[in-house]
Formats: structure tokens, C-alpha cells, sequence
């Protein structure tokens, strides 16, 4: 088995064809104790070129002649290269295999389709005597994807205002291929600054593996008097499988308002009126911190109601 295995590596790289941990076997023992292995990727994204290695291992104990293995593909979206493989004469625990290869094009109809394998071999009887034919049909299944993009998902608060901090997290995941050399870059209007880092790299980014980024939104301590969007853009420049340089990005809208008397943070503090009670600070210090301010605001008001009264 190993030795099997081994055989089907060196075919491979003997072709200049190394299969992804995506690719599929097929196994499957004919006529006169023949085991044909078929090797052949799971998922081929269109426009790019595949390969297709079989492996005949003859563990009968007759020779056979005019070994063959064909195939046709009966979609327009696979191309052939070169589509057959053979050997005049295979004796008992001999073996011989190659690679077929193929093209998709950029065009292809996505989803499955399928590749026509036909085997075929003469069984020498007692090594001698030619028996009839033997043929079978074998179909390989090809299954066609899109172009390989990178997903990016952000998550926001739904509005900010003046003078706090907020999240601005970022998801990035490359569901189809490992990309290289990525750069994310965050963009913030003049409304707000970042802190920290608006800049990442990235040597890999594994296949569906997410990388998570958080920012701190800082927005400006003067105060705006009307409710309005401000953009934020997100760019990752990114290096993918076939070696060609791509770019995405996503635009995010955040709805700056003015702040309201209360307001509670997204880490569990609170802006009460100008003052902040940071989430960290005990029942009592909070209550101590604003004291006056309250007590002062409290008077303020009540000698307002009372005058408003006499008014009346």
C-alpha cells in the first residue's frame, strides 16, 4: 500500500503536478485482478488547469496486454490536454501510470461536472492466450467553483456621538484558497480618529481560517447639533493562489448624533450629562465623583419647576 502511494506521489511530481489535501480517490478493482486508482480534485476554480493521475497495479497472476485509460470530457466547460495513457504489455505485480491534464474555462458553468473514464485491457490467458476485451466506464466528478474572493464582515454600533470611545471590528476570511502578503488598511473621516494601528499585515491568511481585527473609534469632544452618516472604508490588498495581486474593500456608514443627557458605553460606562462613570469605578466612588454636579443640577431644577409655578 505504501509502496502504492509512493508510486502515485512520484507521478505527480514527475509531472510537475502537485494535488491540493482537496484532492478525491477513486478505487477500483477490473477484470484478472486489475486495480485502477484514480486521483483528481475535489474543487477546481474556473479558468485555472487541473490534472487528472491514474495508477494500474496488476495483482492477477496473467500478464495483460494493450492497457489503456482514456478520458473524454463531455462538458465544454473542461478542456483535454492530452487524455489517454497506455502500455502495450503490464505483467503480474506490474505498473504503470501517468497524468492527464486539463483546462477550465473562465467561463465555466459552476457546479459539478463530470469527466468520461474508459478502461480497457486484453487478458492473456496462462500468459499466452489473448481473451476478449474488457472495457469500463468510469465517471469523475469535477466540481467547478467561482473565482476565489475574501469575505470581509464588520461589526459597528449602530451610532456614536461626541467625545467617547467605540469598537470597530473586522473579520477577514478567505474561504476558497490561502492568500499571501495581505494588507489591511482602515480608513477614518475627519469626524473621528483611531487608536492604535490603521494598518495590518499579514504574511498568510490560511483557507477558512478568520482573522479578527479591533479598532477604537475616537470621536471628536466638540459637540454636533444634527445627526449625520460619516464613512469608514475598509481595504485589504491581498496576493492570491495563482500568484495575481487583488484588492477588496467595504464602505461602512456610521450615524454620528448628538449626545443625549445618558448615555451608556459600549464597555459598561455611562455619560451622565458631562460627566463619564467609567465601569470600573465602585458604587460608591460613582456616587461620589458626580455628587455636587448632581446635587447642583438638582436644586437648579427644582427652583425652575417652582418658579414656573408662581407663573402660573
Amino acid at each position: 500500500m505504501i509502496a502504492h502511494l509512493l508510486a502515485i506521489i512520484g507521478i505527480l511530481v514527475l509531472s510537475g503536478t502537485i494535488f491540493s489535501v482537496d484532492a478525491a480517490t477513486i478505487k477500483q478493482t477490473m477484470d484478472g485482478a486489475m486495480d485502477v486508482t484514480i486521483e483528481h480534485p475535489d474543487s477546481v476554480i474556473a479558468g485555472r488547469n487541473f490534472a487528472v493521475s491514474i495508477f494500474v497495479q496488476n495483482n492477477g497472476w496473467e500478464d495483460k496486454q494493450n492497457v489503456r485509460f482514456a478520458v473524454e470530457s463531455q462538458s465544454q466547460s473542461i478542456l483535454a490536454k492530452n487524455q489517454t495513457i497506455s502500455i502495450e504489455r503490464l505483467s503480474k505485480s506490474g505498473s504503470f501510470g501517468g497524468t492527464l491534464e486539463f483546462s477550465t474555462a473562465p467561463e465555466s458553468e459552476i457546479g459539478t461536472h463530470y469527466l468520461n473514464g474508459l478502461y480497457s485491457h486484453v487478458l492473456l490467458s496462462n500468459n499466452e492466450t489473448p481473451q476478449p476485451e474488457f472495457q469500463k466506464n468510469i465517471a469523475i466528478p469535477i466540481l467547478i467553483k467561482a473565482a476565489p474572493e475574501i469575505q470581509l464582515n464588520t461589526v459597528t454600533p449602530t451610532s456614536i456621538f461626541p467625545n467617547a470611545e467605540f469598537p470597530f471590528d473586522v473579520e477577514i476570511t478567505s474561504k476558497d484558497v490561502l492568500v499571501r502578503d495581505v494588507t489591511v488598511q482602515i480608513i477614518a473621516p475627519s469626524d473621528v480618529s483611531i487608536r492604535g494601528q490603521t494598518s495590518y499585515t499579514y504574511s498568510v491568511i490560511e483557507k477558512d481560517t478568520p482573522i479578527f481585527i479591533r479598532t477604537q473609534v475616537v470621536t471628536d469632544p466638540k459637540d454636533v447639533t444634527s445627526e449625520h452618516k460619516i464613512p469608514f472604508e475598509v481595504v485589504v490588498s491581498y496576493t492570491d493562489d495563482s500568484g495575481e495581486d487583488k484588492t477588496t474593500s467595504k464602505t461602512v456608514s456610521l450615524l454620528l448624533r448628538p449626545r443625549t443627557f445618558m448615555e451608556f458605553t459600549t464597555d459598561g460606562g455611562l455619560w451622565l450629562g458631562g460627566f463619564f462613570l467609567a465601569p470600573y469605578v465602585s458604587i460608591g466612588t460613582i456616587v461620589g465623583i458626580p455628587a455636587g454636579a448632581l446635587f447642583s443640577l438638582f436644586i437648579h431644577r427644582l427652583q425652575k419647576r417652582k418658579q414656573s409655578r408662581k407663573k402660573k
